[in-house]
C-alpha cells in the first residue's frame, strides 16, 4: 500500500464505532461547516464524505485525497486530476451508486477500501446503516470507480517536475531592483550582473533636471510681431521714398 493509503486508514480505523449523535449532528459536519466552508448547514448534512475530508485533513493528505461533502464533485476532482480508476486498491476511495449506475453524475455514496479480495472489497466507510461509521463487505456491482490519491501526488509532482525542465521556474538568481534613493537599475541572471543600464544618480537631482527641462520648453515659443508693425514699418519707408524723389 502507498503511503498515503497507510496513513489515511491509519486515522479512519481509530474512529469506528463512531455514530452520529440525535438531529445528525456530528463533529465532522461540524468541522467541515466550520474549516472548510462556513456554513452551518453542513452540521446535519449527510456525512459520508466530510468524514473522509476531516480524516484527510487529520493525517496530512488533503491535497490529494480532496476536502468535499457532495460525492459526484469529489469523484469528478480525481477524474480531472487523472487519477480515476476501474481497479480497486488498499487505500483508494470507492464511490458508489445505489442504482447501479456507472456514470459519476450519479454517485450517492462513498467509503475508503481497506483490502481487496478477488471481487469483493472491504471497506470503512462512514453513515452507513443510518447512523454509523463502520467497516463493510461489499461486492463491486454498485461501484462507479475508484479514486487514488497516489495518483493524484505522482500526478502533481511530474507537472511540477515538468515546468523546472521547460523553465517555467527559472534558475538563478532574480531580476534585483536596487533601493528607492537611487535610480540605478541592475539586471542579474545565473551568470552575474548584465551592465548596469542607468548610472546611480539621486532621483531629487534627475527630477529637478526633467522638471526644468519640461519648463524651459514649454516656455519657449517664438513671439509674434506686435500687430501694425509691418504696416507702420511701411507707411515710413513709403514716406522716405516720396522725399527721395523730390529731392531727386
Amino acid at each position: 500500500m502507498d503511503p498515503i493509503g497507510d496513513e489515511l486508514l491509519e486515522v479512519v480505523v481509530a474512529e469506528l464505532g463512531y455514530r452520529e449523535r440525535p438531529g445528525q449532528h456530528t463533529k465532522f459536519g461540524e468541522w467541515y461547516s466550520t474549516a472548510v466552508v462556513r456554513d452551518p448547514q453542513y452540521r446535519t448534512a449527510p456525512w459520508c464524505d466530510m468524514f473522509i475530508a476531516w480524516a484527510a485533513d487529520k493525517a496530512d493528505v488533503a491535497d490529494y485525497v480532496g476536502r468535499f461533502a457532495w460525492t459526484p464533485s469529489h469523484a469528478r476532482w480525481f477524474e480531472t486530476n487523472g487519477a480515476w480508476s476501474a481497479e480497486p486498491e488498499p487505500g483508494a476511495l470507492v464511490f458508489f451508486d445505489w442504482s447501479g449506475g456507472d456514470d459519476i453524475k450519479g454517485v450517492d455514496h462513498v467509503g475508503i477500501v481497506e483490502r481487496v479480495d478477488g471481487g469483493t472489497i472491504h471497506t470503512i466507510e462512514a453513515n452507513v446503516d443510518r447512523v454509523w461509521l463502520k467497516r463493510k463487505v461489499r461486492d463491486q456491482e454498485k461501484v462507479v470507480g475508484y479514486g487514488l490519491p497516489r495518483k493524484v501526488r505522482e500526478n502533481k509532482e511530474n507537472l511540477a517536475r515538468s515546468a523546472v525542465e521547460d523553465g517555467a521556474a527559472p534558475a538563478g538568481r532574480p531580476v534585483e531592483v536596487r533601493p528607492a534613493d537611487t535610480a540605478s537599475l541592475t539586471l542579474s541572471d545565473a551568470g552575474g550582473a548584465l551592465p548596469v543600464l542607468l548610472e546611480p544618480a539621486p532621483l531629487t537631482v534627475l527630477a529637478c533636471l526633467v522638471l526644468g527641462w519640461t519648463f524651459l520648453v514649454a516656455r519657449w515659443r517664438p513671439r509674434p510681431a506686435p500687430a501694425g508693425r509691418h504696416r507702420r514699418s511701411g507707411r515710413r519707408r513709403a514716406g522716405a521714398e516720396r522725399r527721395q524723389d523730390l529731392i531727386d
